[in-house]
C-alpha cells in the first residue's frame, strides 16, 4: 500500500475521532432533522445520481436493481425514517441502573457513545442515510463504505449530513484494509453483506467487528398449522421484497401436514412468481416445482426462489435450521403454544417469530426506528441495531470525599 493511501485512511479516521467528541456538545436531534430536510431539498439531484448508478448496473438481476433503486416514495420513506430516529429518546446519558453503596457513593451505569463506527455495506443506498442518522443521534461519527455500484447515490446522500461526522469512504479495498487496522481511532466495524465481504473483514480487522451476515430465514409449518395463515405468511415473507435479508429463503413443512399444506401454499407462491426448489419428499406434492440442488439449502437467494423441504416434526425442523440457518430470522406457524415456545427457545436466531412473517425482523417494525443492520453476532448486540445498540455503558460515580481504605 502506498504511503498516500495510508495517510488518506488515517486522515479519515482522525477527522471522525474529532467529530465524535464534538457531537457530544451538539444538538444531535436537530442534526438529523436538518439532514432529512436537506435530502428532501436535493431530491432531484439524488434521483439523478441514482439513475447514473442504475445505468452502470444494467444487466444485473432484478433483485439487485431493486436494492439499488431509489424513487420518490423510497426517498420519502427515507426521510420519514430519519425524522422518526430524531424523535426517539436520546440514549446518551440514560441511567441503566443506579445504587448507593454503604459508604455513600452513588454508582450509576450510564449509556455513552461508542465513538467512531466504520460501516461497510453493499447495494442499498438507503443504508447510507439510516446509518448516518443512527450514528449521529447516538453521538457516534460514521465512516460509511458503501459498494461501488451505488457510489454516486451514496455520495449525494452523504453530502446532506455534517462533514467529518459523516464521511464516505472511497470504494478502494486498500484504504478499507488500512482503516481496519486503526484500532486507536475506530471503535467498531459493522460489515453488512455477503459471505466474501464478511470473511474479508473478519480476517483483516484489528478493530472490534459485529457481523451483519446473510439472512437464510426459515418458516416451519407445523402439523397443526392454520394453512390459510401459513399461506399468507409464506407469500409475504418470500415475495413482498425478496432481495432483502429478512426475506424467507426456505419453507419447512411437517411431514404429517405436507400432503394438505403444500398443495395449498405452493400455488400461491408460484402465482407470486416464486420458483420452488423442492427436496425429494416435497417435489411430488408441488406442481411446477423443480428438484433442489444440494446447495439450495443454506443459500440466501435474494430473489424469487425458495427452497422447500418436508421435515419430521419439530425435531426435524430444528435440526435443519441448526445445519443451514444463519442465526438471522426463524419463524413457526402453529396453534400449539407449547410447541411454539419450544421452537422459540431452542432455535438459534437473532429474531424468532410465532405466526408472523420473517419480514418483521426490522428495526422500524420492532419499534426501534431505523436500524443500522441486523447483527448475527452475539457481542454486544444480537438482532436489529437501533440507537441503544450503538452505545456502550460506563460507570459514573458521585461522592463527597470518600477514599478507599
Amino acid at each position: 500500500m502506498t504511503s498516500e493511501l495510508k495517510l488518506a485512511a488515517l486522515e479519515l479516521a482522525q477527522r471522525a475521532k474529532v467529530a465524535a467528541r464534538e457531537l457530544l456538545r451538539r444538538d444531535r436531534r436537530q442534526l438529523v432533522l436538518d439532514a432529512a430536510d436537506e435530502i428532501e431539498q436535493r431530491e432531484a439531484d439524488i434521483l439523478a445520481a441514482n439513475e447514473m448508478d442504475l445505468a452502470r448496473a444494467e444487466g444485473e438481476s432484478l433483485a439487485f436493481l431493486d436494492r439499488l433503486r431509489l424513487d420518490g416514495k423510497r426517498l420519502r420513506d427515507m426521510t420519514a425514517a430519519l425524522r422518526e430516529v430524531a424523535e426517539l429518546p436520546d440514549p446518551i446519558g440514560e441511567v441503566v441502573e443506579s445504587r448507593t453503596r454503604p459508604n455513600g457513593l452513588r454508582v450509576e451505569r450510564v449509556r455513552a457513545p461508542l465513538g467512531v463506527v466504520l460501516m461497510i455495506y453493499e447495494s442499498r443506498p438507503n443504508v447510507t442515510a439510516e446509518a448516518a442518522a443512527l450514528c449521529l443521534r447516538s453521538g457516534n461519527a460514521a465512516l460509511l463504505r458503501g459498494g461501488s455500484e451505488a457510489l454516486q447515490t451514496n455520495a449525494s446522500i452523504a453530502s446532506c449530513f455534517p462533514q467529518d461526522a459523516v464521511q464516505l469512504v472511497p470504494p478502494d479495498r486498500t484504504i478499507l484494509d488500512e482503516l481496519l487496522q486503526l484500532s486507536e481511532h475506530i471503535d467498531l466495524c459493522i460489515p453488512r453483506g455477503g459471505l466474501s465481504l464478511i470473511r474479508f473483514i473478519a480476517e483483516r480487522a484489528r478493530v472490534p467487528v459485529i457481523k451483519h451476515y446473510q439472512g437464510v430465514c426459515h418458516l416451519y409449518v407445523a402439523a397443526d398449522a392454520d394453512l390459510e395463515m401459513a399461506r399468507r405468511i409464506a407469500v409475504n415473507a418470500k415475495a413482498q421484497r425478496p432481495g432483502v435479508c429478512n426475506a424467507l429463503e426456505c419453507l419447512l413443512v411437517d411431514a404429517r401436514a405436507a400432503a394438505q399444506a403444500l398443495p395449498r401454499i405452493a400455488p400461491a407462491l408460484r402465482e407470486a412468481g416464486v420458483e420452488l426448489r423442492c427436496d425429494e419428499r416435497a417435489l411430488p406434492l408441488v406442481q411446477g416445482g423443480v428438484a433442489a440442488m444440494a446447495d439450495d439449502f443454506g443459500r440466501e437467494f435474494l430473489d424469487l426462489k425458495l427452497a422447500v423441504a418436508v421435515v419430521d416434526g419439530i425435531e426435524g425442523a430444528l435440526r435443519h435450521i441448526a445445519r443451514y440457518g444463519s442465526r438471522h430470522t426463524e419463524a413457526i406457524v402453529t396453534g400449539d403454544a407449547r410447541l411454539a415456545e419450544r421452537f422459540m427457545n431452542e432455535v438459534d436466531a437473532s429474531c424468532v417469530l410465532w405466526n408472523a412473517s420473517t419480514r418483521f425482523n426490522d428495526g422500524g417494525e420492532l419499534g426501534l426506528g431505523a436500524e443500522i443492520g441486523i447483527s448475527t453476532s452475539k457481542l454486544h448486540a444480537y438482532g436489529p441495531m437501533g440507537l441503544r445498540e450503538l452505545t456502550c455503558t460506563r460507570y459514573v460515580v458521585r461522592g463527597d470525599g470518600q477514599v478507599r481504605t
